[in-house]
């Protein structure tokens, strides 16, 4: 997963995978008496809780383009965001009363804030050797980091079009650890200032994960993503323009018998070189869910998130003795988000990279005849 990646390790980001759970409320039976349970388990966003696979923006800038030379490199983000989310969110459930079950009709109206700050560190192995063509690169990345997570609502169920009954709370959460783990592979093409890529990626579900918490900083299911990009560069110009597009699809979560639908993601970039060293410009994403959640645990329905960022970027390219560093900051602001909490992120990127090899120099004059 890399520029990404993210990883809404998903908006790419661990929000919690259920609003409220465990809440409960009820009144004594008799007149105006009815035993009503409330549990919010089964009350969740789109992408379940809000939570993608795929961290939009991970790629970016100069996406598509071959490392300058085969062997190891280093690449590691500092990500940060701060969302929200607000609304309700309908829903019916078969509520067990007194040995019976009756219709209960829900809505939730809840505001959710969350943080999140991460660390990816993904060491990488480019391969000498061409294959099909292009340079092959296998990667292994992971999260370190914290997030907190606050959400406060009000819910409120009707039974049979009787009574009534209200419950609010809060509900406050963190975890600090590490992330699922996310292998990776990408083969990319030069031909002048076109180049090509194709990638593949997916989900280990080792992060830290508990499907009763708020916050988390693993998704609790598998997912496998794949997609292709492109980069136009002009050294003469110092113009370049990135896009990489994918779909990932999702395992079911065996914590709740959820499973997300299949996801379209779009992350580009476009920059102007003002020196050898330093460009500006733009950066955005488009995200799309394609298809419905499903499984036994979803009791909301057809539900599919959407959202789109926006920001600016500045790169600065550098030598370290004989590799090649980079450094890149970005941010997005978030808009036209559905059923997934949005805001801001920001990215501060660091890589370092086997330098291109210096043209050895003859030691003696060529003669030729």
């Amino acid at each position: 997963m890399k520029p990404t990646a993210s990883t809404f390790l998903r908006s790419g980001i661990e929000q919690p995978a259920t609003l409220f759970r465990g809440a409960r409320s009820g009144y004594v039976r008799g007149a105006l008496t009815l035993a009503v349970v409330f549990s919010f388990a089964g009350i969740s966003l789109a992408d379940e809780g809000g939570v993608s696979f795929w961290l939009p923006g991970l790629y970016g800038s100069l996406a598509a383009v071959p490392q300058a030379a085969p062997g190891w490199s280093l690449y590691t983000f500092e990500y940060y965001t701060n969302v929200s989310a607000s609304g309700s969110v309908a829903a019916a459930r078969q509520v067990e009363i007194g040995g019976s079950t009756t219709n209960v009709n829900l809505s939730l109206s809840a505001k959710l804030q969350a943080q999140v700050d991460l660390e990816w560190v993904q060491p990488n192995f480019t391969f000498a050797a061409p294959v099909f063509g292009g340079q092959l690169t296998l990667s292994l990345g992971e999260f370190v980091g914290w997030q907190s997570a606050n959400l406060a609502g009000t819910l409120t169920g009707t039974v049979l079009g009787g009574p009534t009954g209200v419950r609010s709370g809060s509900i406050t959460s963190s975890v600090t650890g590490f992330s699922d783990m996310y292998p990776s592979a990408a083969l990319k093409w030069n031909d002048g200032v076109n180049n090509y890529m194709i990638y593949g990626t997916g989900d280990i579900p080792v992060g830290a994960y508990d499907s009763t918490r708020l916050a988390n900083l693993g998704i609790g299911h598998g997912a496998v993503d794949g997609g292709a990009g492109y980069t136009y560069f002009n050294p003469g110009t110092g113009r370049e323009f990135s896009a990489v597009a994918g779909l990932t699809y999702n395992l079911e979560n065996p914590s709740t018998n959820y499973q997300n639908g299949v996801d379209f993601h779009l992350d580009w970039g476009a920059s102007q070189f003002l020196s050898k060293q330093v460009f500006v410009g733009p950066v955005g994403y488009f995200y799309d869910q394609l298809s419905c959640d499903s499984g036994s645990g979803d009791r909301v329905g057809c539900f599919e998130s959407r959202v789109v960022g926006l920001g600016p970027q500045i790169g600065y390219l550098f030598p370290i003795g004989n590799m090649q560093g980079y450094l890149n900051l970005k941010a997005y602001g978030e808009f036209d988000a559905a059923a997934r909490p949005s805001g801001w992120n920001a990215w501060l990127t660091f890589s370092i990279s086997p330098n291109a090899p210096t043209p050895a120099t003859p030691s003696q004059p060529i003669i030729t005849k």
